[in-house]
């Protein structure tokens, strides 16, 4: 009995280095994240929506043309690309968006921004230099949509789903600053 327990012992040690060093070298799994993960799901009859994506705090910093700099290509959110998925196919603004998953990104203007539907996925926001990772070759789709200028603050990066008035958005909201991007359902025509 006493080597079974130090074999456990032994293994309880390599799992707690193994831990270690990876919360050290790769993400320090003990702590809070900065820009917390989040998976936001929308479900109407058969349609599943579903966005993951990195909720960055404003923290006094000017978001909009300071930190997230106006006419460049944002990865809309932080850390790990954002990624849109529907079980459907969809139009948006007249488009057709086969059912799959997609990462999403935007690049934001004082009064607009492009929304930006991309089909490679890709494991990071960023390179290196800290440029977009995103490949235009890729885009499925660029919308423009308008800003909407907001009386509250928003402290902290937000995306959801809008179906209050009957007809479905999916919004992004951060500071003084939300869009919203109009999505209908693709229906099968009818022989």
């Amino acid at each position: 009995m006493n080597r079974f327990f130090k074999w456990v012992l032994w293994v309880l040690l390599v799992v707690a280095i193994g831990l270690f060093l990876y919360s050290f070298f790769v993400e320090n799994i003990f702590s809070k994240r900065l820009s917390p993960k989040d998976t936001i799901e929308f479900t109407l009859n058969d349609l599943d929506l579903k966005v993951q994506y990195n909720r960055p705090y404003k923290k006094g910093r000017e978001i909009f043309g300071g930190l997230v700099p106006y006419d460049q290509v944002w990865r809309t959110g932080a850390n790990e690309a954002t990624t849109f998925e529907t079980n459907k196919p969809l139009y948006i603004q007249g488009i057709a968006i086969p059912k799959g998953i997609y990462t999403l990104w935007t690049i934001p203007s004082d009064s607009s921004w492009n929304v930006i539907l991309n089909t490679k996925l890709y494991p990071w926001g960023v390179d290196e230099q800290m440029k977009p990772m995103r490949e235009p070759q890729y885009d499925i789709l660029e919308i423009e949509v308008p800003v909407e200028s907001l009386n509250n603050t928003v402290e902290q990066f937000t995306i959801g789903f809008d179906n209050t008035t009957g007809n479905l958005d999916l919004t992004m909201a951060w500071d003084q600053t939300k869009v919203a991007v109009p999505i209908s359902v693709k229906k099968d025509t009818l022989p």
